[in-house]
């Protein structure tokens, strides 16, 4: 029967998700369809270079030096392109500022347009469905789903981001960080925190 021929890629595959990838892998290789190095490198920059450490970076800098934050919020582009994170799916950036009146969070209701150079490849959950659908319509209920209880007096603003802007939330800063280091700052950044899905962690 052809379907017992062994050389088919797929009748080599393991079941479990990660030996496939590295099956799959290694055939491409063995077939010189792929450099095993330039993927190493791709895996590498995107977990080490690119990813929510540039923008934790950015909003630690915005929480310690005035004069960035105020630049910041005025052309955010221009900001973090001189700080080198610049490039696709970055090219135009607004930052928005939480404050304890209004809490901000993003969403792209078309697609999954997302700042890229900033906090890396987007999440899965940004991608799907009833994320898109449910952040435009019941804000409130799908930060609940995150863990995120906001006090009546404040309102909550959605924004959308498309193939021309895209935005990062800049949060509140914790209370009990006043000493704290722009490294030691940037390490309570999370990448929820800049969507405006999460908070910032709170010191130990």
């Amino acid at each position: 029967m052809p379907h017992d021929d062994h050389d088919h890629p797929h009748a080599l595959l393991p079941p479990d998700p990660a030996l496939r990838v590295k099956a799959l892998e290694t055939i491409l290789t063995r077939k010189g369809l792929i450099d095993p190095a330039a993927l190493d490198e791709i895996i590498d920059t995107y977990q080490n270079k690119i990813g929510p450490q540039n923008g934790a970076r950015v909003v630690a800098k915005a929480w310690t030096d005035p004069e960035f934050k105020s630049a910041l919020m005025k052309d955010a582009t221009a900001v973090v392109a001189e700080l080198g994170y610049y490039g696709r799916q970055g090219e135009h950036m607004v930052v928005v500022e939480n404050t304890p009146e209004q809490h901000n969070m993003v969403v792209c209701t078309l697609c999954s347009c997302y700042p890229w150079p900033l906090l890396g490849i987007p999440p899965g959950w940004y991608k799907s469905d009833a994320y898109r659908a449910r952040a435009v319509r019941e804000p409130r209920k799908v930060l609940a789903d995150f863990g995120v209880t906001l006090p009546d007096s404040s309102s909550v603003r959605v924004w959308d981001s498309t193939a021309e802007v895209r935005y990062l939330v800049l949060p509140l800063r914790p209370a009990g960080t006043d000493g704290l280091t722009e490294d030691e700052l940037a390490a309570l950044v999370t990448r929820d925190s800049m969507i405006g899905t999460g908070l910032p962690k709170v010191p130990s």
